[in-house]
C-alpha cells in the first residue's frame, strides 16, 4: 500500500489540472498562433509559466485504484500488475485468467 500523502498528493493534482485545464489550452492556443503579434504571445507564455507546476496535467501519476502503486499501471484496468494477478487468480477480472503450469 502506497503513503496515504502520496494517493492524496496525487489527487490534488488531478483536480488542480482539470480546473486549470481551460485557461492552459486558451493561453497555449495564444502561443501556437503565429498570426499574433509576438509581444501577446510572449505575455501568454509568462502567464502560462506563472500558473501552478500541479496544476499541468503532465505532474499526475497513473496510480493503482486498489494499493495505490504508482509503478506497473495497466491503464485500461487501472490496476497495478500485482493487484491484476491477485483479482485475476481470484476470478474477478472478466476475460482474465491467470496462468499455472
Amino acid at each position: 500500500m502506497a503513503k496515504k500523502s502520496s494517493i492524496e498528493k496525487n489527487n490534488r493534482r488531478k483536480k488542480m489540472s482539470a480546473n486549470a485545464a481551460p485557461k492552459r489550452a486558451r493561453l497555449k492556443a495564444i502561443i501556437a498562433d503565429k498570426t499574433k503579434p509576438m509581444e501577446e504571445r510572449f505575455a501568454a507564455t509568462l502567464k502560462l509559466a506563472e500558473l501552478p507546476r500541479n496544476s499541468s496535467p503532465v505532474r499526475v501519476m497513473n496510480r493503482c485504484e486498489i494499493t495505490g502503486r504508482p509503478h506497473s499501471v495497466y491503464r485500461i484496468n487501472k490496476l497495478s500488475r500485482i493487484a491484476l494477478r491477485e483479482l485475476g487468480s481470484k476470478g474477478l477480472v472478466p476475460g482474465l485468467v491467470k496462468s499455472s503450469w
